[in-house]
């Protein structure tokens, strides 16, 4: 076997081997965010944490700046040609964007202090 061949499989079975690994991992995350999903909802902090969320959204102001982001989606598009996967698609990316550091750090301290309180 030549040495660049040999080469090329060693890279090929790490590269192999990476994938997988990192298949795994992304697995693990996922069974991971199921479970703590589960708690939330079992225990009713789901719809707490929700709530917290629409309040501290309207107090700051983003849900004005989603409205007018709509209607921008809709000013272009035109009211008749415009659905509602097209305001999704249009406004979703800003709108998350729009989401102040303050508020996903406060919702993500929440969600901290939850699971460390019903850890098991």
């Amino acid at each position: 076997m030549s040495v660049a061949l040999a080469v090329r499989a060693r890279n090929y079975v790490a590269f192999n081997r990476s994938r997988f690994l990192f298949q795994i991992n992304m697995s693990k995350e996922s069974q991971m965010r199921a479970a703590i999903n589960q708690k939330l909802i079992e225990m009713g902090e789901r719809e707490r944490l929700k709530e917290l969320l629409r309040a501290k959204l309207i107090e700051c102001g983003w849900r004005d700046q989603v409205k007018a982001l709509c209607k921008e989606v809709i000013k272009e598009k035109g009211l008749e040609n415009v659905t509602v996967e097209d305001l999704v698609a249009g406004v979703t990316p800003k709108g998350r964007a729009l989401v102040p550091d303050s508020v996903k750090k406060e919702l993500l301290q929440r969600i901290k202090a939850f699971l460390s309180q019903h850890s098991t």
